[in-house]
């Protein structure tokens, strides 16, 4: 039992080690490491003295690295954004803080930012006591996204970059970058029956708007028998009642790469689909945002549920909306337009967003994947090009190709 708890702790060392190793030696100093050991082994067993002053140079080197990493760091550092959420192409800035809590002067430190994808760095100088030191600096949001800001690490190194030592002092923040949107005006296309809608001309058997009596008919409830008036008129009489309805909108957001011809594209078709869920949540409609799910690499099956988006608030919307990405891998329209069929129940109105790679076809079987009844309206996105409206059959099929004609576009087909 000892052996193991001492080959145990042998392990656990050499893991320490070799962790410690990997963050502190850059790539630089693990080549003046191999210098040092083949420079040494060779040197004395061939007797190149060249090798052996090599090995005895290097190991130097390395000793004196060691004491550009020692000593403790007294920091306070802060890490803010000035607003937490923007629109594509708005400003943001981020600041970054450094504080010096101690009774003594800091030395001059590299402090280092992760911002999305790159890298910013700051060489800070000398901190006097109780002192602070702020840098400004602005983060990307040419691209729609979720933008992560930090964490705020310092960075101590030798001069040569054989040695380097980080020290984590913040967690990271996240900028939402929205997709751009246009305001739409309100349709009421899209009716369907409801208990707390408006009453039309459309007579059901069964409602809370009552219209007239008529005579039975053999599969009527009996509930609506209205006693009175059979006992008068000596037939059984029963009411009818005026359908109700409101609209239950379906967004579907296609996020497979085969339908969009570019990237514009697809930017050009989550800034559609925002702008009609931010004009169905301002109406107080319901509404269900749909986009494609993505196979994982290895299934057996593809999926055929698609993602819901929030649909809560505007806000949520185009949170959401700022981490979809098309991906090879995410279901294309017409499994998209199946699985929120199956998915969503009640639904009159359905709106398919896409690329241009779709082919009237697909946008058909797309269409007929609705239940019946379901006004369907396809919105390709096409950027550049001239906007349309056609027919395919039953389903309107409007072709924008900048974010403004949705406007125009939707208004026409609503009219």
């Amino acid at each position: 039992m000892r052996a193991v708890r001492i080959a145990r702790a042998a392990r656990a060392g050499v893991r320490r080690a070799w962790s410690w190793t990997a963050a502190t030696v850059t790539g630089l100093g693990l080549a003046v490491v191999g210098v040092v050991v083949v420079g040494a082994v060779f040197g004395y067993l061939l007797g190149w003295m060249e090798l052996v002053v090599a090995a005895f140079t290097g190991l130097a080197l390395l000793l004196l690295g060691t004491l550009f990493l020692l000593g403790r760091n007294s920091y306070d550092v802060g890490l803010s954004l000035d607003r937490d959420r923007v629109v594509v192409g708005e400003s943001a800035r981020a600041t970054l803080s450094v504080c010096n809590p101690s009774r003594f002067r800091l030395p001059p430190v590299k402090s280092e930012v992760p911002v999305g994808s790159g890298l910013a760095e700051f060489y800070l100088g000398g901190i006097r006591r109780q002192g602070q030191v702020s840098r400004v600096f602005a983060v990307p949001t040419a691209r729609r996204g979720v933008v992560r800001v930090g964490p705020v690490r310092t960075v101590r190194a030798d001069p040569i970059g054989l040695l380097r030592r980080e020290y984590v002092w913040t967690s990271y923040l996240e900028l939402f970058v929205h997709p751009a949107t246009v305001a739409i005006p309100s349709t009421s296309t899209g009716l369907i029956r409801d208990l707390e809608g408006n009453p039309t001309r459309d007579l059901t058997d069964s409602d809370v708007s009552f219209h007239a009596l008529r005579e039975y008919a053999p599969g009527d409830d009996r509930r609506h028998i209205h006693w009175k008036s059979t006992a008068r008129t000596g037939s059984l009489m029963v009411r009818q009642f005026e359908e109700t309805r409101r609209s239950h909108l379906v967004i579907a957001l296609s996020r497979s790469s085969a339908d969009y011809h570019s990237e514009e594209e697809f930017e050009l078709a989550v800034s559609v689909a925002g702008s009609i869920g931010i004009r169905a949540i301002r109406d107080a409609r319901d509404v269900s945002v749909l986009t494609s799910a993505e196979t994982p690499e290895f299934a057996r099956r593809a999926t055929t549920t698609p993602l819901r988006l929030s649909s809560l608030s505007r806000t949520r919307l185009l949170d959401d909306l700022a981490r979809v990405e098309h991906s090879a891998r995410a279901m294309g329209l017409v499994a998209l337009a199946r699985g929120g069929a199956e998915s969503v129940s009640g639904a009159s109105v359905a709106i398919v967003v896409c690329g241009s790679e779709v082919t009237s076809a697909q946008l058909r079987t797309a269409s007929v994947a609705f239940p019946a009844g379901v006004e369907v309206l396809a919105v390709v996105c096409n950027p550049g090009i001239v906007p349309s409206l056609r027919r395919v059959g039953e389903l309107s099929v409007l072709t924008v190709g900048y974010l403004t004609d949705v406007q125009k576009a939707l208004a026409r087909a609503a009219s």
